[in-house]
């Protein structure tokens, strides 16, 4: 842990001591959840989600108020303070309800149950998730956010009608349980056998993508604005695929105008979690991990495919960012940072044209021109939001400058107000680490180093998986969150489908087929625990998991993708490079029975897009066999090659695809394969390159 974030935890329990000194706490101050430690000194008689909480709402026969929420979530911190800091609202809470606090990043099982009955109730979702329940956890009514006045004619009502109007509430809540037993898989599957016009598809999804592109600010057009990495990586592979020039601005404009806007700390690196505007100008402060995982991949794939030396300096600097403020001395990254900081949303962030000038001396008026820094202000209270107004071409023409000189400059400029910066006071650190969010992490490392080709990239990957076995796993199983000690649950399907990713992806950094076999073992395990025969697709919790009032399976992609759509890559990849049929023929059954959805809808189904896209487009298998095979690897991997499978060997191999190969006359060589069938061999990358593209 670096010394600023050891000084922003003392300040921290400081802080928590001089302010709850008088106060009681209750019995969420033994949680593990930085969340649910928030309301520890609330007044409000909180559980965690347990047997204790379920039991007592059954023996006292009162409505179970379950509040779900995670720490970096403003609203939820406005609800807190408004509502359940309020001790007249805490007494209605304790008298009329059992009152469970939910961590929804611990919990997604949980969440995602309530969530989804929330929205079959009319009421559009989001955070914090405040869901009654009868005393069977069956939900009849929830909503989002509520101020306190109207919170406690909630609670009031609530109290009335299931004292009064029981046998209706008991009604609704059994017709609202029926909807969520209902298999969604039913719904939304087509049979998967008609036959695939696989060109018609792909024009299809991105026709149905482009008619909500916004061409002037990028991404899609709507606001609030979030990033969708997965729709970005999709129409990389599009473009790949077709060399549609069109497909290929949009995505240059979007992460372009991503990369100059104030979701991308100019500053430090990283990015917010959305922006509140269409231009993605004002940022909802928050940085979560698993968005900068996800565009560290969007970014290495892009450097990859254009070289822009930009989008080399995004990496670096978020990479940096990463270790700096969010990494355990171990190697686990933390789930999330704030929006706020002393109560004020963005604070950390923002400038003065004063403190810039202070800070910056001769170099100021360039930077304020740059980032349109003014005196006024361009966001709230005489305070500017880091935004770059010009084009790097643009201005580096304006005020004569080479782009070598101004990094310089800037780079300078940068280190100055960085170090400024760690002196007020942090945002909130979400310190607990999930074991899902972590292997996009690894995942987005290790494009990071193909693209880039730094070592050093690479020992972090590696630090944060052996942190991972250390504290997350115990043989076969994976735990969902770590946080000074390991959590009691078992991980969810996110989390077994991202590490099963994450070691497939280490497999292509470097070779080692212990990866192979250690994603072998994960997926046999969540075949095994997951898997539903009715629809071969997999449930999110184990057969192990608590028993919830329903066992759900996650569809659709959303800024975190599907965990099916996860799992249908995992066994595409692992079915071919393990010859195993069954898992090959899984992941078609699983990806061909959405297909019809993957071309409607592909805004909620892009990593299927993407599934769907490697198995339909004859991926060339390399082989490469040799002394030399992960440098001959990373001299192909300047070249965007997505869709394309690698493996290698440098002396023996259990892949099946490798046992025959051989460095021929003791020279790396390389066999470029589709479907069982071989190119002639060859030991020069720029041959091996042209078989790969060549699809004849």
């Amino acid at each position: 842990m670096s010394v600023h974030l050891q000084n922003y935890w003392a300040l921290q329990l400081s802080k928590t001591l001089t302010t709850t000194s008088h106060k009681k706490s209750n019995r969420l101050i033994h949680s593990t959840s930085p969340y649910l430690l928030q309301h520890a000194y609330n007044p409000v008689d909180w559980f965690e989600w347990s047997t204790e909480a379920l039991e007592k709402a059954k023996r006292e026969d009162k409505p179970i108020l379950v509040s779900i929420g995670y720490s970096s979530c403003h609203w939820c911190h406005v609800m807190e303070r408004e509502c359940f800091e309020n001790s007249d609202l805490a007494t209605i809470m304790n008298e009329y309800f059992v009152c469970i606090k939910v961590d929804r990043e611990e919990r997604p099982d949980i969440d995602q149950v309530y969530m989804e009955a929330v929205q079959a109730m009319g009421i559009s979702g989001g955070w914090p998730l405040n869901v009654f329940l009868t005393s069977d956890q069956k939900p009849f009514y929830g909503g989002t956010y509520f101020p306190p006045n109207v919170w406690a004619q909630v609670l009031r009502n609530i109290h009335q009608a299931y004292r009064e109007r029981r046998a209706e509430i008991a009604d609704s809540a059994e017709a609202l349980t029926k909807i969520l037993s209902s298999n969604d898989s039913n719904r939304f599957r087509s049979s998967g056998k008609e036959e695939i016009a696989f060109q018609e598809s792909l024009q299809t999804i991105y026709g149905n993508l482009e008619r909500n592109f916004d061409y002037t600010w990028g991404g899609l057009e709507k606001a609030p604005k979030f990033i969708m990495p997965s729709i970005w990586l999709w129409l990389l592979r599009f473009h790949h695929l077709t060399n549609h020039q069109e497909a290929r601005q949009h995505l240059i404009l979007t992460l372009d105008k991503i990369a100059q806007g104030g979701i991308y700390d100019q500053v430090g690196g990283g990015f917010a979690r959305y922006s509140v505007d269409a231009e993605w100008f004002v940022p909802h402060f928050e940085k979560m991990l698993y968005d900068n995982a996800q565009l560290l991949s969007v970014y290495s794939e892009a450097y990859t495919l254009t070289k822009k030396i930009q989008y080399k300096r995004i990496l670096e600097q978020t990479i940096s960012w990463l270790e700096r403020d969010m990494m355990h001395l171990d190697g686990g990254f933390y789930a999330a940072l704030d929006a706020d900081s002393e109560g004020v949303e963005g604070k950390f962030y923002c400038w003065t044209k004063t403190e810039v000038e202070n800070a910056l001396g001769n170099d100021a008026p360039l930077f304020n021109t740059y980032y349109g820094v003014t005196e006024e202000g361009n966001w709230e209270h005489g305070q500017n939001i880091l935004k770059r107004v010009f084009s790097e071409e643009e201005f580096l023409n304006q005020h004569n400058l080479t782009d070598t000189a101004w990094q310089e400059i800037l780079n300078r400029c940068h280190q100055k107000l960085l170090r400024l910066r760690e002196q007020r006071v942090r945002p909130g650190l979400d310190d607990k680490i999930l074991t899902g969010w972590n292997a996009m992490t690894i995942v987005g490392l290790v494009d990071a180093y193909l693209a880039l080709q730094d070592e050093s990239i690479l020992a972090l990957a590696r630090k944060n998986m052996t942190f991972l076995e250390a504290n997350l796993m115990e043989e076969r199983v994976c735990f969902r969150s770590f946080r000074n000690e390991r959590s009691a649950t078992e991980g969810f399907l996110e989390d077994y489908a991202c590490l099963t990713q994450a070691y497939l992806k280490l497999y292509e950094a470097d070779f080692n087929e212990d990866w192979i076999s250690k994603a072998t073992a994960l997926t046999e395990y969540v075949v095994e625990h997951f898997f539903d025969p009715a629809d071969n697709l997999f449930f999110f919790t184990g057969k192990r998991a608590e028993k919830l009032i329903v066992r759900r399976k996650e569809l659709f992609d959303n800024v975190i993708p599907a965990s099916n759509s996860i799992m249908a890559r995992n066994l595409l990849q692992l079915g071919t490079l393990l010859d195993h049929t069954a898992w090959k023929e899984l992941a078609h059954s699983m990806i061909g029975g959405f297909t019809e959805l993957i071309t409607k809808e592909p805004n909620y189904m892009s990593n299927w897009a993407i599934a769907f896209t490697e198995w339909q487009s004859n991926p060339a298998e390399v082989a490469i066999a040799g002394d030399q095979a992960v440098p001959a690897h990373l001299s192909l991997r300047d070249h965007y090659l997505p869709l394309t499978i690698f493996m290698g060997k440098t002396n023996k191999s259990n892949l099946p695809l490798l046992r025959d190969k051989v460095a021929i006359n003791m020279q790396t060589t390389f066999y470029v394969c589709r479907h069982h069938t071989c190119k002639q061999p060859v030991q020069q990358a720029q041959e091996a390159l042209e078989q790969i593209l060549n699809k004849s």
